[in-house]
C-alpha cells in the first residue's frame, strides 16, 4: 500500500512522517515516531487513553487517521512536560496519587490541560463533565478530579 507524506507540528516541532492511509494517528505516534506516552486502551474511542490535542481540540488518536494531521498541530503527553520540568497537572497527579497503572493517565492529563486552557477556573462539576470521556479502572475519579482542581489553583497563582 502506498504511504502518504505528512507534515505536521508535533509537540512544537515541525515533523514529517510517512504512513499508510489507513493508519490511525495513535499507530503513527507509537509505531512510526516512537512516542509511546499516548496509550492504546480500547481502540474504538471509548476510553480516552489515547487522547491528544489536535489543533487545540481533544481527540482520541485511535479514531483519527495519521494523514489527518497534515498541516495540523498535534500535542501529546510528551509535549506537555518532562522529567526536568513537570507541568502542574503532572505534579498534581503525583501529589494526589491520581494514578496507578498509568494507562489512562496521559489521556486524563491531555484532556485536563485542554480544559484548563479553555477554562482556567473550572469548578469540580466542569472537571467531571470534561473528563467524562476518560476511563480509569484503577484509581477512581475523586483523586483525579482533586489533582486537576489543585493544578488549576496552582496555575492561577503563578
Amino acid at each position: 500500500m502506498a504511504r502518504s507524506h505528512v507534515t505536521t507540528t508535533l509537540n512544537g516541532v515541525e515533523t514529517e512522517y510517512l504512513c499508510e492511509p489507513r493508519q490511525s494517528l495513535l499507530e503513527v505516534l507509537r509505531d512510526e515516531l516512537g512516542l509511546t506516552g499516548t496509550k492504546e486502551g480500547c481502540s474504538n474511542g471509548n476510553c480516552g487513553a489515547c487522547a491528544v490535542l489536535l489543533d487545540g481540540r481533544v481527540v482520541n488518536s485511535c479514531c483519527v487517521l495519521g494523514v489527518e494531521a497534515e498541516g495540523a498541530e498535534v500535542t501529546t503527553i510528551e509535549g506537555i512536560g518532562n522529567a526536568d520540568k513537570l507541568h502542574p497537572l503532572q505534579r498534581a497527579f503525583l501529589e494526589e496519587a491520581a494514578l496507578q497503572c498509568g494507562v489512562c493517565t496521559p489521556g486524563f492529563i491531555v484532556s485536563a490541560k485542554a480544559l484548563l486552557d479553555a477554562e482556567p477556573d473550572a469548578d469540580e462539576h466542569r472537571v467531571r463533565w470534561w473528563l467524562a470521556g476518560n476511563l480509569c479502572r484503577c484509581t477512581g475519579y475523586d483523586k483525579i478530579v482533586r489533582a486537576v482542581l489543585k493544578a488549576s489553583a496552582q496555575m492561577q497563582e503563578a
